[in-house]
């Protein structure tokens, strides 16, 4: 195994870099981040379309046959889904990749079965966009129980384990707070709740089904990715897996592996505060030379490369053992140790790099017509999602024998 970037994966950045550069410039973002404020479209759907048709990122987690690039014999992997993170974290930009192409995608993959083969068809071609129905700030280890509730129709009785053969149906009531992405959803990934057992279904859009879904935007810290509280209303369902018991084994991996991926995007938001910053203090001059050659703004910048370094560390060795583990199988005792240890990380460092980025900007970085604000809501956002550092740091506890931090 190794964590440098492989030419393929260089390639992909490239291409990625320069669509966002051209459609996601800081003042492109900003813009639309007022335009949000002020109730307009948070996601930017054209970016998203080139994105996701056009360079194939919605694929890169989903195996060959079923359309997508993934594949154990040199195709796409997590380690090229953490590099278009690692863009789009440097550019925060308004797309839901990580909703789409991460969550949603790594839950149907581990369900299995005839109707997550369809659904993960569609995404892979970018025919559609998918969200999985869990609050964001829901940790790993401790997976949310299902708020919904599914009544099932008379082609399924009794609790069946394991993956759905044919189409069975259903509808899906109740309410799930703190979803991201599911205002640019065309299908809604949601754990529900069973007569026996727990199970997971898909439910089309608000735009399919009138009146039984609906999606409500609710106050985010982060402007480029808002959250939603979703409310099922008997809404029209496709049952896609079941189990028996409470838990959600579909859920838990996808919130394991979407951390692990989460910790690239932060690295993205690090080193775009990192090299934004060094540029700026070479410029900026007061008392007649740059601010810059002054010793403890020296001292500061070397200490957080140092920092940034070490999250590119964390980061590169989570995607590259998701990268190792099964698609559809559990996530594996030594990927789950380089997840937690990647968040535990990466988190507290895009959080210090937005921090230093805004006070080392002065005057300019505490102003709303400068990214700076964008990218530090950007990282204490990703700080508290898919599990805290404070979780994460628990998690690891175990393994190395040692009592969890007070």
């Amino acid at each position: 195994m190794t964590l440098l970037y492989t030419e393929v994966e260089e390639e992909l950045r490239a291409a990625v870099r320069d669509l966002l550069a051209d459609k996601a410039s800081p003042s492109a973002v900003l813009a639309r981040a007022d335009s949000a404020a002020a109730g307009g479209t948070p996601y930017d759907a054209e970016l998203w379309k080139a994105l996701a048709r056009d360079i194939g990122v919605a694929g890169l987690l989903i195996p060959e046959e079923l359309g997508g690039s993934a594949s154990h014999e040199g195709g796409a992997s997590a380690r090229e889904a953490a590099v278009v993170l690692e863009e789009l974290g440097r550019a925060v930009a308004p797309v839901p990749f990580l909703s789409s192409a991460v969550l949603a995608t790594q839950a149907l993959l581990v369900a299995g079965g005839e109707v997550a083969g369809e659904l993960l068809g569609r995404l892979a071609a970018g025919e559609a966009t998918a969200a999985l129905a869990v609050s964001f700030a829901a940790s790993p280890y401790a997976p949310p129980a299902p708020v919904a509730t599914l009544g099932e129709d008379g082609a399924v009785t009794g609790a069946v384990t394991g993956t759905v053969t044919g189409t069975v149906t259903g509808t899906v009531t109740g309410t799930v707070t703190g979803v991201i992405g599911a205002e640019a959803a065309d299908v809604l990934i949601v754990p529900v709740r069973l007569s026996q057992g727990v199970g997971l279904c898909a439910v089309e859009a608000p735009s399919t089904v009138q009146g039984a879904v609906r999606v409500a935007t609710v106050a985010s810290l982060d402007l480029t990715r808002p959250v939603a509280t979703v409310s099922f209303a008997s809404a029209p369902a496709r049952i896609v897996a079941r189990a028996e018991g409470l838990e959600l084994p579909w859920v838990w991996e996808a919130l394991a592996r979407g951390a692990g991926l989460l910790a690239s995007e932060q690295l993205g938001v690090a080193e775009w505060c990192l090299t934004t910053t060094v540029a700026y203090v070479k410029e900026r001059r007061q008392f007649a030379r740059p601010v810059g050659s002054f010793q403890a703004v020296k001292h500061r910048l070397a200490d957080l490369w140092l920092e940034v370094v070490g999250a590119r560390a964390a980061a590169r060795n989570a995607a590259a053992r998701l990268a190792e583990a099964p698609a559809a199988g559990p996530l594996g005792d030594e990927a789950a140790v380089a997840v937690a240890v990647a968040q535990a990380h990466c988190g507290a460092v895009a959080v210090h790099a937005a921090e230093e980025c805004v006070q080392l900007h002065g005057g300019i970085g505490m102003t709303w017509e400068h990214p700076a604000h964008l990218y530090l809501k950007r990282a204490k956002a990703d700080q508290i999602a898919l599990g805290t550092p404070g979780d994460h740091r628990d998690a690891l506890a175990g393994p190395a024998g040692l009592p969890a931090p007070l």
